[in-house]
């Protein structure tokens, strides 16, 4: 059965005209059961992460401000939302959901959660409606409990994944790998294992053939034995902030590569959906319902 994190919490009331689009949670899981892909038994509703693993991959002084809700107002001001105690729980969930998710993926091959992809935020920071970094943290924790000795984090979102690079330069154990446009947010990048920075306007073939070329380079050179995808689906030609042209037929092969070079080799992979700031939130939702059809399909669930 594919297990699907999912908690009310995930969608945290924000200003009216807010350019995150936080009713895209609530929407995939409808439209998922709406079509028939999931039933109830799919979602789980994910625990809060803990102290001891929040800080087992973050810096425990920034994990203890913004617990405490004493960060800098310039960090809060970097992270984009206003800071409370909902949006602090919210990320609690979501992050606890990831690590979850990494067990059940571990038993059937694959698990989603409709929230995550938090990639912006570093060892130390959060950034970009980013405040603790799921996969960062799911991956410290397959780690540190030997569920995983060599991981890869495929970060797919159109926006470089600055702060899961930040956060394991220099641990030898993951690989952080990272297709994205060049000339868009973050403008100061950091440092993937391996970076594809692309042009403006880039179009499906062009970004198609990239990814395959790659996907196979990392995954049979790092020979990793668990893999996080971050789907984002800002990557679309109709995304404000993405600044691609990708077309929905393109990002469905797009994920249709990347699970299925996971499914031949045989390694879990946990899906974090990411971003997607499409004008038409339909846009969006369906990308994103995509994501988890073209799953379904490959891992015959």
């Amino acid at each position: 059965m594919l297990k699907i994190a999912y908690h009310p919490a995930y969608i945290h009331p924000v200003k009216e005209g807010h350019r995150f689009p936080m009713e895209k949670y609530e929407r995939i899981a409808l439209e998922l059961l709406a079509q028939g892909l999931v039933e109830p038994a799919n979602f789980f509703k994910p625990d809060l992460c803990s102290l001891e693993n929040l800080q087992a991959a973050h810096d425990p002084y920034y994990v203890e401000q913004l617990l405490q809700k004493t960060l800098d107002p310039k960090m809060i001001r970097r992270i984009g939302f206003p800071l409370d105690d909902a949006l602090i729980a919210r990320e609690r969930y979501l992050v606890q959901g990831t690590i979850t998710c990494c067990q059940h993926a571990l038993q059937h091959g694959i698990s989603f959660n409709i929230a995550g992809g938090t990639h912006h935020a570093g060892y130390n920071y959060g950034e970009g409606f980013c405040l603790i970094n799921d996969q960062g943290v799911a991956a410290r924790y397959l780690l540190e409990h030997q569920l995983a000795s060599k991981i890869a984090i495929i970060d797919l979102d159109v926006h470089q994944g600055n702060g899961t690079a930040d956060m394991f330069l220099s641990e030898e154990r993951i690989f952080t790998f990272s297709i994205h446009c060049e000339k868009n947010y973050p403008f100061i990048k950091a440092t993937s294992n391996l970076d594809i920075g692309l042009d403006l306007g880039t179009t499906d073939d062009f970004y198609l053939a990239t990814l395959r070329k790659a996907i196979s380079q990392v995954l049979d050179k790092e020979n990793p034995n668990f893999v996080f995808y971050q789907a984002g689906v800002d990557i679309l030609a109709t995304d404000k902030l993405g600044k691609l042209h990708i077309t929905p037929q393109g990002c469905q092969q797009r994920d249709s590569i990347v699970l299925q070079a996971c499914k031949d080799r045989n390694i879990p992979v946990q899906v974090s959906m990411g971003g997607g700031y499409s004008t038409e939130l339909e846009d969006i939702v369906q990308a994103h319902v995509q994501t988890f059809r073209t799953a379904l399909d490959l891992y015959n669930l």
